[in-house]
């Protein structure tokens, strides 16, 4: 049974990685060792599960098949050794997904605090500015922001923050400070990911909603990036409290029409549908969930 269960793991980790090499390494095992152990299990199960090229390792479709049920027992048993150790005493890799500047600016700082409860515990803190494939990339969580396209997923909202107008001293002092919304469709305007109708802004004051349209002079699909322009002087931007808070506390951005309210964004941890999430997710979903709610209620 444990020649069975590692082979297992070392099947599941060379898709990850893509590389018989790279699994090797992170398990102390050399590349024949693992090349072998998934030659033995593709012997004894009778299919191909790896198609091997000079660039990458991928999975064969009785792979894929393999991939999503060898996932389910390595994590049944992850969850049961756990159970056994109690909750304050997680154990293993934690694989999460999320945008990079989100994760280096909010959920980074928060790591310490989480791991010091769980001292055996793992992360690997997979970031990309694009959606991963959760099943693919071997994530047991995703963090994502603002609004989430209907699937097959399992999401929870865990944070609610504000989104605001923002744009530097020197742009203000060179193009005049917008006074009403209006005002805002003779700026130079910055979107990003904050910018969720591309364009159309809408305010609500004392129940009232006002819309303008804005040409924006720059688009960018990174939320630092469009923090970096606003910073710049390149014009006015719709961010997120959360990733403009550092420039706001250091005066190098200011917010605009602070009587305006925008609509808010909000953060969920998204898991991968057709199983239960792992022990280490849900409590790492718990721990972020209140540790994001207090930092964005007091900021």
């Amino acid at each position: 049974m444990t020649d069975r269960l590692q082979q297992l793991a070392l099947f599941v980790r060379t898709v990850e990685t893509g590389s018989f090499s790279k699994t090797g390494r992170e398990l102390g095992l050399s590349q024949p060792s693992v090349s072998r152990a998934i030659a033995a299990l593709e012997e004894r199960l009778g299919v191909k599960l790896l198609l091997r090229t000079t660039r990458r390792i991928t999975a064969t479709d009785a792979g894929l098949a393999l991939l999503i049920r060898a996932r389910e027992a390595i994590g049944s048993i992850d969850d049961a050794e756990n159970a056994a150790r109690g909750a304050d005493s997680l154990s293993g890799v934690l694989r999460v997904a999320l945008p990079t500047a989100y994760g280096v600016r909010e959920i980074v700082p928060l790591l310490p605090a989480f791991l010091e409860r769980h001292p055996a515990l793992k992360i690997n803190l997979m970031m990309s500015d694009r959606y991963e494939d959760l099943i693919a990339e071997g994530a047991d969580l995703a963090l994502r922001l603002g609004r989430q396209p209907d699937s097959s997923f399992v999401t929870h909202r865990l944070a609610t923050t504000r989104r605001l107008l923002v744009a530097s001293p020197d742009y203000l002092m060179r193009r005049g400070t917008p006074r009403t919304v209006a005002e805002l469709a003779a700026h130079h305007c910055l979107g990003g990911p904050a910018d969720l109708d591309r364009g159309v802004w809408t305010f609500h004051k004392n129940g009232k909603v006002e819309s303008v349209t804005v040409d924006n002079r720059i688009w960018t699909g990174s939320g630092s990036g469009v923090v970096a322009c606003a910073v710049a002087g390149l014009g006015i931007a719709v961010s997120s409290r959360w990733m403009c808070g550092d420039e706001l506390r250091a005066s190098s951005l200011v917010e605009v029409l602070g009587d305006q309210i925008l609509d808010s964004i909000d953060a969920f941890v998204v898991f991968p549908a057709g199983r239960r999430p792992s022990q280490k997710a849900r409590t790492f979903s718990d721990y972020l969930s209140e540790a994001l709610t207090r930092r964005y209620t007091e900021g």
